[in-house]
């Protein structure tokens, strides 16, 4: 019995030690980044098995086989709707700073997105202000509202803004909702669907989480887009996803999440529609093309330029992390960082400390306590070669710091759902908005000083006294980057 018992134990690491070499050979053959090609390794060599089983749920972009047809067949209308654009007056290339004029060539090429003018934006802050702008905007819709949103989560004015929809709907405007179904979980177990679906609200549950397709479809792919659109004339985006702060998380420890939301009229809301219409032709297979926007300038008003970027499954790669190193490139003063998830890939890394190294003021506002044990220790392993290179690090106190913004030489700015880490910059579905207004940027940017004042800064000598055990944790879940 002990010699069958050994020739089992002599199989089944025979078999191990296989499944290894073969997911090593997978992961060099992938051809993704050194660092994080490096980090998967260590993760199978020093956690056996359960390292192997992260890669396969975690290590490759799986969408499953009818979104991953869906998705390739999808970009050639949308891209000739997207350059149909180009064409139009709100598309000025001459009359764009020269912040954006790059980004707008980087976006055109890659996708044929062009940075649009004649637009209004609004920076709002203040969450009630944000949910009854969006409530008495649906009570005035006449045609049509297009929602998406990670996380929807009842309780609150949220609830006010579910009852403004269903309202709406049952007036005969039509309603369009894409939820994430991991990040609404909560609200996909309560009332809100029957009644929602009850008054013709189209409610799709986007990304399912199914434990007996876990080997299909990646789990943590998630649709992370805030955007509504109503009447193709008002449009919103930014950090916030439909909760209100006052009843979400209050057991977590974190304090409130603190985040802005950017009302915008003009062209640029059609672009927005689109986007939703890309996330419901890759969820549903239904094709809605909104129309093109028009594109009459007042020669005598402010034309304020902004460019949409999106990312996710079959949209062209790393295209906001490229528009990211180009803005940081481009900065001639200062750039000011807040990110709630702060894990940036060796690249994007580099961009910032080489941004601080040749002379420009970079200041990175992070939330002192994060809602993710595993970030929070992680983030904290940037901490010390950040600062030799000269940036500036503030951990934020007045609740978790959700807002995603990057202000540089405080004329131009990136706003929208986009973290720095991984997840944010290579997986998700995501958008950041390019915006090429001093007014508006100033104004961020003030918002950005208040984080700072209720903030404390790292000081750099006191951080290099920190414990070995903090040390420990710090390099320890640095390891799990590329699943952060």
């Amino acid at each position: 019995m002990e010699q069958i018992y050994h020739i089992l134990t002599l199989v089944g690491i025979g078999i191990y030690w296989l499944l290894v070499a073969g997911v090593t050979l997978r992961v060099v053959l992938k051809r993704k980044a050194v660092s994080v090609s490096l980090s998967w390794l260590m993760i199978i060599y020093i956690i056996p098995i359960v390292g192997v089983l992260c890669y396969f749920l975690f290590g490759e972009l799986n969408l499953g086989r009818k979104r991953a047809e869906r998705a390739k067949v999808m970009f050639a209308p949308f891209e000739q709707w997207f350059r149909s654009l180009m064409d139009c007056q709100a598309h000025n290339p001459q009359g764009m700073g020269a912040h954006i004029t790059k980004i707008d060539e980087l976006c055109n090429h890659r996708m044929g997105i062009p940075a649009l003018s004649g637009n209004t934006l609004t920076l709002q802050n203040s969450p009630s202000d944000i949910l009854n702008s969006v409530i008495k905007d649906i009570e005035s819709a006449q045609t049509s509202i297009y929602m998406v949103f990670y996380i929807w989560h009842p309780g609150g004015l949220t609830d006010a803004v579910a009852s403004a929809l269903i309202r709406a709907a049952r007036r005969g405007v039509e309603v369009k909702l894409l939820l994430d179904s991991a990040g609404s979980a909560r609200f996909f177990r309560s009332h809100w669907v029957n009644m929602m679906r009850e008054a013709d609200i189209h409610l799709v549950e986007v990304m399912h989480v199914n434990v007996l397709r876990i080997f299909l479809n990646r789990l943590d792919l998630r649709q992370h887009r805030k955007i509504i659109v109503i009447d193709e004339k008002i449009a919103y985006t930014g950090s916030m996803n439909m909760v209100d702060p006052a009843y979400f998380k209050q057991d977590s420890g974190v304090g409130q999440w603190i985040d802005v939301f950017v009302r915008v009229t003009g062209p640029t809301v059609n672009v927005l529609s689109a986007i939703h219409a890309w996330d419901w032709e890759f969820e549903t297979g239904e094709r809605r093309l909104p129309a093109i926007p028009e594109c009459q300038l007042d020669p005598l008003e402010h034309h304020h330029p902004i460019q949409v970027v999106p990312s996710g499954p079959g949209m062209p790669e790393n295209l906001i992390s490229q528009v990211l190193t180009l803005a940081m490139h481009q900065a001639r003063k200062s750039v000011c960082i807040t990110t709630p998830y702060f894990v940036p890939s060796a690249d994007l890394l580099a961009t910032i400390k080489m941004t601080a190294q040749r002379g420009v003021s970079v200041d990175i506002i992070l939330p002192e306590k994060n809602d993710s044990y595993m970030v929070q220790w992680a983030s904290r392993a940037f901490y010390e070669e950040l600062m030799q290179a000269g940036v500036r690090i503030h951990e934020f106190h007045g609740g978790l710091l959700h807002t995603k913004s990057v202000v540089i030489d405080q004329k131009f700015c990136l706003i929208g759902t986009v973290n720095i880490d991984m997840r944010s910059l290579w997986l998700n579905f995501e958008l950041t908005l390019a915006v090429d207004d001093e007014q508006f940027t100033k104004q961020l940017y003030w918002q950005q000083c208040d984080y700072m004042r209720q903030s404390k800064t790292i000081d750099a000598k006191q951080w290099k006294q920190r414990s070995l055990g903090h040390r420990f944790k710090e390099r320890l879940f640095y390891l799990f980057s590329p699943l952060l």
